[in-house]
């Protein structure tokens, strides 16, 4: 892998523990720290969390569910390349959802959230926040509260479950200034034609906002997958997440610079 995984050694309760474990290799995944194709085990991850393997298992069943991990033979994982055919289909029921949200806001007398969302969104850039991380939470907030005002707990658990599994590309939309820049600006003009009930408006400029977004996370997504793996090879020689390939922790042969390749369609990694 990239870079040796650092996690806390802590012991705790299962159910706690077994979270604490999950977020912390979310995260090692999200920052590509893990890059797809990646093989480890369960051993290596109980040993740097201090955790049980019973957690550990817990822990990376979900993620495996959640379509991040492969679990292999002999107690081996594997991280599951990025499919960004997969992503688009994800990114069109997304927009959809949000279409319809949008009709039925704008069909109210007064678009439930929509006050609380211009306080946040229709703000001078002197005031508008600049660190990625914060606009990315406030990013997802915005889709989520929108979807909620329509009052349909099923939109709702639709639009949760593709937002979850879109997060580990789309948070990659706001490591760049100018992204953050024109997230602020796209609300803004998207929450006034709300507010003023101009659905058609709203929906082309929903739409638009949404499309963006996909593309800038796919060159964005190649990019930081290509840096990731040149800092790899440049670090052939330091530790790695784990050396016996018995258990699966084993990398995979360089690959030519996924910058090469189309966008659009699977992401693989040799194996």
């Amino acid at each position: 892998m990239t870079t040796p995984l650092r996690f806390p050694a802590e012991r705790a309760a299962s159910p706690a523990l077994a979270e604490r474990v999950y977020a912390q290799v979310k995260q090692a995944l999200f920052a590509f720290e893990l890059l797809p194709g990646e093989r480890f085990s369960e051993n290596t991850v109980a040993e740097l969390t201090g955790a049980s393997r019973t957690p550990v298992r817990e822990a990376l069943t979900r993620l495996a569910r959640e379509g991040f991990l492969t679990v292999q033979n002999r107690s081996g994982w594997r991280v599951n390349d990025l499919d960004f055919a997969l992503f688009d289909q994800l990114y069109d029921v997304r927009t959809i959802v949000e279409l319809a949200a949008i009709d039925r806001l704008t069909a109210q007398i007064d678009p439930l959230g929509i006050i609380e969302l211009a306080a946040l969104w229709q703000v001078p850039p002197p005031d508008r926040l600049s660190e990625g991380s914060a606009v990315f939470l406030l990013d997802e907030q915005f889709h989520s509260q929108l979807v909620a005002g329509t009052g349909n707990l099923e939109l709702q658990r639709i639009h949760t479950g593709v937002t979850e599994r879109i997060r580990i590309v789309r948070q990659l939309d706001f490591t760049e200034s100018d992204r953050i820049e024109a997230t602020y600006t796209e609300h803004a003009a998207i929450i006034k034609a709300i507010a003023q009930h101009r659905a058609s408006e709203a929906k082309r400029l929903m739409h638009s906002h949404i499309e963006l977004s996909r593309l800038s996370v796919q060159k964005i997504s190649l990019h930081r997958l290509y840096e990731a793996r040149e800092k790899s090879r440049a670090a052939q020689t330091a530790p790695r997440f784990d050396s016996t390939p018995a258990t699966g922790g084993f990398r995979s042969p360089p690959l030519e610079p996924l910058l090469e390749k189309p966008i659009g369609g699977t992401c693989h990694e040799s194996s």
